[in-house]
């Protein structure tokens, strides 16, 4: 067997990503020759460091690798320092048929404590699924030569807490196949909670900053150098995620100040990208949840700066034994305001070098094409759920908003007014229209009044206007990209609730109808294929109706200032009708295109104030 380390250069060391850690494996690949033959099996493939053999969904016609190990174990000496390559171990193939251990977890401030489960976690949790669609000789209207086909990244949500990459990309990969969209599916894990994204001055100094960022940059770098054995192509790569897997998504676009262009993605996708509070790594929220954390773990503060030989903090960390960081972490998640996880990501100045808001105004991004979206019910999941009056919602703001003065504040409750007609807590619960009659500043299937303000309020600010500047962002470029904006509106439309619809659970067919997963599923693989989510007027109508007449929703444009259009994803059962509970509407398919900027009573304009807020919030 032969053992060898890469070491992943340290981030801060320059401006730009370090080159990829997996060059020096070609060797072992090209040396061991009578291993390497067994890559003859089109299940089997040489990554160099290591040799994997997948299997093969029959019914999907899909071959699967699960739990490919694409970095070293990160706990011990290896705690808060980037990802590192692969040791090389060669001395037999390992069958990539389960998924590998997850990242330890640790909860958001739900209102009551909340014990981790962390008995499926581990340290060691750099692993990467493939999934690759066999026999395949054509995609799209091309035929299928060297280099192979597109690939889409998943990165999974979380709040940077929580979460893993065991999703199963069968049925959105299937279902575009059906359609003649061939393309690889790749989810991936990385550091959480406190092994991913702790900070402070001494965890920058000592390590990095953003770690579980670098995970997920080197499961880029992965794909770039391997994915053409599962004959997927390097240059059109779309990554996708959902909550903290679309702001991930947002902070790769970002990654570099934008200075990475192709390198590693063509098309981005974020679905409610969840755009945390952003503090500078050694500012004051981010040092106070390190030392929480150290304090949590044993140890002690005021070992900080020792200079008389004894441990500091950071050393000590990386000293402790695994269990007791796992519960630490845990434990100090859940102390930010409701709704929030206390480790976040952080501006650096290297990978992450300014305010999200900030440069997404002034269009420096990476990549080419992006595809933004939100739900139309972001917020009620992260609102307290006891605002009944204004004084309530006050508290709320001052709470959430602490740099916000009381004018601040006033202006928030201007752009947000209350609807003397809802105030009533317990009145009528309907989805509204968009576009006209009540809006969702005061009226949606979850509340109603000072309560639905304040979750209009977090939503916007946290998911809906991220992917509006997104949008914005990428019709604006430079490099000729589009950029594409979409809400999911099918009530009940809560955050998350879209993925149901792309990932097909068990479940689905209980939430929705069939024409409306197709057609959504339809959107998603043509872009990650063809650079576009505009979908064909069958599938837009009812893939089941058969009805194949011209839907002007077809020819969806890209979003702009001055055309700044969304595709509203929605079913006949909209206003007027009352949900409650876990219910979700089976209507028939009514995509429309409308004006984002009026949408719900001037949203556009309501998230242009909070870019104006961003140093603030901080966003």
């Amino acid at each position: 067997m032969i053992v060898l380390g890469v070491v992943f250069l340290t981030v801060a060391a320059a401006a730009l990503p370090p080159p990829s850690p997996y060059l020096g494996f070609h060797q072992y690949a090209a040396q061991e020759t009578a291993v390497a033959n067994l890559t003859e099996d089109s299940l089997t493939v040489d990554l160099g460091y290591g040799i994997y053999r997948g299997w093969t969904n029959e019914s999907a016609s899909l071959n699967i690798w699960q739990g490919i190990r694409f970095a070293q174990d990160t706990g011990g000496k290896n705690r808060w320092q980037p990802p590192r390559a692969p040791f090389v171990n060669r001395s037999a193939v390992i069958q990539a048929d389960a998924y590998g251990a997850q990242c330890p977890q640790s909860p958001d401030n739900s209102g009551s404590f909340t014990t981790a489960n962390n008995s499926a976690s581990s340290e060691d949790c750099l692993f990467i699924n493939v999934y690759a669609p066999n026999n395949i000789t054509t995609y799209g209207n091309n035929t299928l030569a060297s280099p192979g086909m597109p690939v889409m990244v998943w990165i999974h949500g979380g709040g940077y807490g929580e979460g893993n990459g065991a999703y199963d990309l069968t049925a959105l990969i299937s279902t575009n196949g059906g359609h003649g969209n061939h393309f690889i599916g790749v989810d991936i894990q990385y550091r959480l909670g406190a092994f991913g994204f702790l900070s402070s001055d001494e965890v920058y100094r000592k390590g990095v900053v953003n770690a579980g960022l670098l995970d997920q940059q080197m499961a880029l770098q992965w794909v770039q150098q391997y994915i053409h054995l599962f004959n997927g192509d390097n240059t059109r790569v779309t990554i996708f995620g959902e909550s903290s897997g679309g702001g991930s998504v947002t902070l790769h676009d970002l990654a570099y100040g934008g200075t990475l262009g192709t390198q590693l993605f063509r098309n981005s996708i974020s679905a409610s990208p969840y755009l945390a509070f952003q503090y500078g790594y050694k500012d004051w929220q981010p040092s106070q949840a390190y030392y929480a954390f150290a304090a949590a773990a044993g140890c002690d503060a005021k070992d900080a700066y020792l200079s008389n030989g004894s441990l500091g903090i950071f050393d000590c960390l990386v000293g402790t034994d695994s269990a007791t960081l796992m519960n630490a972490s845990a434990v100090v998640s859940q102390s930010g305001t409701y709704g929030t996880w206390a480790f976040l990501p952080v501006t650096d100045g290297v990978l992450i070098q300014e305010r999200p808001s900030k440069q997404l105004a002034r269009g420096r991004v990476n990549g080419l094409n992006h595809l933004a979206g939100n739900n139309a019910l972001e917020g009620a999941a992260w609102v307290p759920t006891n605002i009944d009056t204004v004084d309530d919602l006050v508290a709320y703001l001052q709470d959430v908003f602490p740099m916000f003065s009381n004018n601040d504040i006033a202006k928030i409750l201007r752009y947000y007014p209350a609807n003397n007609a809802s105030t009533n807590p317990s009145a009528l619960k309907f989805a509204t229209e968009g576009s006209y009659g009540p809006t969702n500043i005061n009226e949606s299937t979850a509340a109603t009044g000072q309560q639905e303000r304040a979750i209009a309020i977090y939503g916007e600010t946290t998911f809906i206007c991220p992917s509006y500047w997104l949008a914005e962002a990428y019709s604006d470029n430079g490099l000729g990209g589009q950029g594409y904006k979409y809400q999911w509106s099918v009530p009940n439309a809560y955050h998350g609730a879209d993925g149901a619809a792309y990932f097909s659970w068990p479940e689905t067919s209980t939430y929705y109808n069939a024409d409306l997963i197709y057609a959504f599923m339809l959107m998603l693989g043509n872009f990650i294929v063809s650079d576009s989510p505009r979908t064909n007027s069958l599938a837009l109508n009812g893939l089941t109706t058969g009805n194949a007449t011209y839907n002007p929703v077809s020819d969806w444009p890209p979003y702009t200032i001055y055309n700044p259009t969304l595709m509203d994803v929605n079913t006949t059962c909209t206003s007027g009708e009352e949900f409650s509970g876990l219910y979700y509407c089976r209507g028939n398919n009514t995509f429309r295109l409308a004006d984002a900027y009026d949408w719900e009573a001037g949203r556009g304009f309501r998230c242009d104030f909070w870019r104006s807020m961003g140093e603030l919030v901080p966003e």
